[in-house]
This record gives structure tokens, C-alpha cells and sequence, in this order.
């Protein structure tokens, strides 16, 4: 009978943890332009993931993500821009407005998804996993402001954070869009 119980009970806590995980590319998002986007089409990509805002003072950083989709991107490094409206509501347009944005103002052309709250009650299932050790199996993490980093590893497995006022064009995260480093810890 013990036997049989802690049997159960270890079967249980198994079904508990398996419920609590969730893989990376078991995520979706939309697109800035409405369009449903799975993270099973990044298997096997390095991925840069950055919240972004249109009225922040880091806002310029889009021009360096934009060279850096330019000099890096390819089947094997894509970069996704979030944008949020959670910090000083610098992120308060549409995201038709964002998206008129970023095309006229820095020439966007790498991925950009529909906005969404990457902090809080009504935080983005991408954004639980990207902060969320008990998810993302690496560590816990708060966005701290508007242009974080965060990178996932060719193998859905996260690979680190760099702080906001980073610049896209860090030796550090170039080296990784290259398949050059396996993680980065930009603070």
C-alpha cells in the first residue's frame, strides 16, 4: 500500500512540473500586422528578443537592431521587437501607429510583433518564460525598462539578458548573433 501511495504521489508531482514547463517553441504571439506567429518556425535560430517603445530614450537603439538584423540576420539569428506600453506609457499607439513608426522613422524590417505587457498581472506568455526560471529553466528576471535583450539559444533554451541602455551593437551580443559565445550577461 505505501508503495502504491508513493507511487501516486511521485506520478503526481511529475504531471504538476510537466503542467508548469513550457517549452520555448511551444509559444505563440501575433504579429505586429495581426498575424498569428508560432516559436516552432525558430527552432534552430538564435533568437534576440527585445521590448521596445516608439518614446523612449533608448529609441534610437531601432537603428542599431535594425544593422544588426541587417549584418547578422539569417536562417540562423532573427530578432523579434515587443513592443510595451508598461514603463512611463512611452508605447501608447496602436499597432498600426507603431508599426508606421518603425518603417518610416528607422527603416524597420526585422520582426515586429503586436503589442503586448511585458511586466505585471497581464505579463505576455512569452515574457512569463523569458522571466520565469521555473520556465525558462535559467533564471528569473524583471524587465527593468523599455529596449531589454533577452536571447534564446538555437536549442529554445534561454541564454541570457542584456540591461536596456546596451546597445545592439555590444562586441558581446554580436559574437552571439554569430554563434560565437553561448550566452550573454550584459548588467
Amino acid at each position: 500500500m505505501k508503495k502504491t501511495v508513493f507511487i501516486l504521489i511521485l506520478l503526481l508531482g511529475v504531471l504538476i512540473l510537466n503542467a508548469q514547463t513550457t517549452d520555448f517553441y511551444s509559444l505563440t504571439a501575433k504579429t505586429i500586422d495581426g498575424k498569428d506567429f508560432s516559436f516552432e518556425q525558430l527552432r534552430g535560430k538564435r533568437v534576440l528578443i527585445v521590448n521596445v517603445a516608439s518614446k523612449c530614450g533608448y529609441t534610437k537603439q531601432y537603428k542599431e537592431l535594425q544593422e544588426l538584423h541587417e549584418k547578422y540576420g539569417s536562417e540562423k539569428f532573427i530578432m523579434l521587437g515587443f513592443p510595451a506600453n508598461n514603463f512611463l506609457k512611452q508605447e501608447p499607439g496602436s499597432d498600426t501607429d507603431i508599426l508606421e513608426f518603425c518603417t518610416k522613422t528607422y527603416n524597420v524590417k526585422f520582426q515586429m510583433m503586436s503589442k503586448i505587457s511585458v511586466k505585471d498581472n497581464d505579463i505576455h506568455p512569452v515574457y512569463q518564460w523569458l522571466c520565469s526560471k521555473s520556465l525558462n529553466k535559467s533564471a528569473d528576471y524583471e524587465v527593468k525598462w523599455n529596449f531589454q535583450k533577452f536571447f534564446v539559444d538555437e536549442n529554445g533554451n534561454h541564454a541570457g539578458w542584456a540591461i536596456p541602455k546596451t546597445n545592439p551593437l555590444h562586441e558581446d551580443i554580436i559574437k552571439w548573433a554569430k554563434g560565437e559565445i553561448k550566452t550573454v550577461r550584459l548588467e
